[in-house]
């Protein structure tokens, strides 16, 4: 393979990975893979000497990095509102949100018997996240909905969530579903495998 090739192969990473970025629905991941890919491309542009090149992309990569640090430094406060999940804005957002969610929860589907417990999260006055959960007893619940709108995605909405509901006297979340996507986001909120298959989460009311 010859060198002039290589060049080109990096340049096309580059490139994918930045146009790869403006798909991305979550703002931390679109930032991390267009700085990867502005990284490559920087590369790029010195093997072929394309100095102008190389510095707006050392520049994106300067803007990236200052998101990124800024979006782990920045608290958000969230609001949690007991709702009916029958009330007209919730089941607005969960209607208007159906494509998505069942991108990460394939098997959701609104259940026959309402469920006991409806949460809606804001921000700033702004929707962030819908919560959906049938009370178990003995202060258990099993979790039929957990899902934050795209521009809150990242655990923050979940940890206000369950912190919440532990302090109204719930100690255990249960997560039945199949929902492989899912999974990574269950885990880092705390979430457990049982040897029954379920993802289980204990509760702390100091959470959140």
């Amino acid at each position: 393979m010859s060198t002039g090739t290589i060049y080109e192969i990096i340049g096309y990473t580059g490139s994918a990975l930045v146009v790869i970025s403006m798909l991305m629905t979550s703002i931390i991941r679109l930032r991390v893979i267009n700085l990867t890919g502005s990284l490559i491309f920087t590369v790029y542009a010195l093997l072929i000497k394309s100095y102008p090149t190389a510095a707006m992309n050392v520049f994106l990569v300067g803007i990236n990095v200052w998101h990124l640090i800024r979006l782990q430094k920045t608290s958000r406060h969230y609001d949690v509102i007991r709702t009916d999940p029958e009330d007209s804005t919730f089941a607005y957002l969960l209607n208007t949100s159906m494509a998505d969610i069942r991108l990460w929860l394939p098997d959701f589907t609104i259940p026959d018997r309402k469920p006991e417990i409806a949460c809606l999260v804001c921000h700033d006055r702004n929707p962030a996240g819908l919560f959906l959960a049938s009370d178990s007893g003995d202060g258990t619940m099993e979790v039929l909905l957990d899902y934050a709108l795209p521009v809150y995605r990242d655990t923050s909405v979940g940890q206000c969530i369950y912190g919440y509901l532990a302090k109204e006297g719930y100690r255990t979340a249960v997560f039945r579903m199949n929902a492989p996507k899912h999974v990574g986001y269950m885990e880092k909120v705390g979430y457990r495998k049982n040897n029954r298959g379920e993802y289980v989460l204990p509760l702390r009311p100091e959470v959140g």
